[in-house]
């Protein structure tokens, strides 16, 4: 029983606090650690129930308590190969993520859904899909409800969708999904993974403990994920916005079709949906391939496909203003994101980019500007390296800020009616802000006040 170990938890944000609290009500008497000496102890008591006696551990780790744990649990932020990790590993600690020891308390049927982009939207579609079938339902993971703040709740007879990110899957062991999906592959978080190799392979670790009773839904458009369907142990079920498939969800013109067998049943029209780009078709034809192996009827979930809205933080319409339609993408953490946002757009667009360096290039998104993007406004570390990467595929239009305030300011500034404003930073928040939902709070709050 894992509740009987000396118990690590390494992280003290959502993750870290919502194992400590699932742990403890679990029977477990775990120690709460973070490695950064500026936190308090009573700031960290603060976030846990009032009654709690965790220990709290701050700055270095003595070598008493290195010794004597038996199992880490790891945060998302946290990486598998921090030398305190190895250390631990050395010694004989089991290694776990919040995941992991999510999956270890939870029950009922589960949906992981996995990808460089869409995930988010994707996880909150497959959420009320779910909805209009099951009735207990659970959205948790990477979408900012911590799974193991849920998974002593679940039963038997309920029903969870999960958006699960490469930093999560790095640190599963027993965890499998009845419904997989792995959405695309494209570059990411290569600061944290190392290579390309690397990285794709942690994200199919979501199919790794499925077998053929299972499903993975695929995107066969994406060749990294058409190829891994072909070695992968579960049933595959694919979606393609580009081709007419056999079985699987397609789209033909502009209707979304459901094939599983001879017949093939229209679901939606994508004139029908509330969300914006042709990204956002594939997360749709994904959710309703999952929607389907999970066992809800194709009625429900046309109608919860057709009343669902764009989540908070990707391509999200703001306000008006003057003419100017402003938009919050401050999910676009990454150049593939931010070439959707880009793409989605029906206006001439002043795009605001720019942040946390992850060790990508720039290349493929500026290439996307002509004809779209009439001015791009940069900020944070990344900035210099973006104008230099625009300006060598000949766009010049560049203004740089020293603050989101200033970046919303100079694109208003600059917009004229018809135009939009979007941001869309190809870049992570770290150094700037919290998290890109700060990050996209802070936009909007700044739109509201023009």
């Amino acid at each position: 029983m894992i509740t009987d170990k000396k118990i690590l938890i390494i992280g003290s944000g959502i993750s870290g606090i919502a194992a400590a609290e699932l742990l403890m009500e679990a029977g477990a008497d775990p120690v709460l650690y973070d490695s950064n000496p500026a936190l308090e102890e009573a700031e960290i008591r603060s976030r846990l129930p009032k009654d709690s006696r965790i220990r709290i551990l701050t700055g270095e780790l003595l070598e008493k308590e290195k010794k004597e744990t038996e199992v880490v649990i790891l945060s998302p932020g946290v990486p598998i190969d921090l030398p305190l990790v190895e250390e631990l590993r050395k010694n004989g600690a089991i290694i776990w993520g919040e995941v992991e020891l999510a999956y270890h308390f939870a029950k009922g049927k589960l949906a992981a859904v996995t990808g460089t982009n869409g995930k988010t939207t994707t996880t909150a579609l497959v959420g009320e899909i779910l909805k209009s079938y099951y009735k207990e339902v659970f959205v948790v993971g990477n979408i900012g409800n911590a799974y193991t703040r849920e998974a002593l709740k679940m039963t038997e007879s309920s029903a969870t969708a999960a958006e699960i990110s490469s930093f999560q899957l790095e640190t599963i062991q027993s965890f499998h999904p009845q419904v997989s999906a792995i959405l695309n592959i494209t570059p990411d978080h290569l600061n944290r993974h190392h290579t390309m190799d690397c990285y794709i392979k942690t994200k199919e670790r979501i199919a790794e403990n499925q077998d053929m009773a299972d499903t993975c839904v695929l995107n066969y458009d994406d060749e990294e994920t058409r190829r891994f369907g072909e070695q992968v142990k579960a049933a595959v079920l694919y979606f393609s916005r580009q081709h007419i498939l056999d079985r699987g969800v397609y789209l033909d013109g502009t209707s979304i079709i459901y094939r599983n067998g001879p017949e093939a049943e229209k679901i939606c029209d994508t004139t029908e949906l509330k969300l914006l780009g042709a990204h956002n078709h594939e997360n749709v034809m994904a959710a309703i391939a999952i929607g389907a192996a999970m066992g809800v009827p194709l009625p429900q979930i046309r109608s919860a496909v057709l009343s669902f809205t764009a989540v908070e933080h990707r391509i999200e319409f703001v306000e008006e203003k003057n003419g100017v339609a402003y938009y919050n993408d401050s999910k676009g953490t990454n150049t593939d994101a931010a070439i959707k946002a880009v793409e989605a757009m029906t206006r001439p667009a002043i795009v605001i980019g720019g942040g946390y360096d992850k060790h990508v290039e720039f290349d493929d998104w500026v290439e996307t500007f002509p004809g779209r993007v009439k001015l791009l406004v940069l900020l944070g570390a990344t900035a210099r390296q973006i104008a230099d990467t625009a300006k060598r595929h000949g766009f010049d239009k560049i203004v740089f800020a020293e603050s989101m305030e200033e970046a919303v300011q100079v694109s208003a500034r600059e917009a004229e009616p018809g135009d939009a404003v979007l941001l869309s930073p190809a870049c992570a928040s770290w150094g700037m802000f919290e998290n890109y939902e700060q990050r996209g709070r802070v936009f909007k709050e700044l739109v509201r006040k023009l």
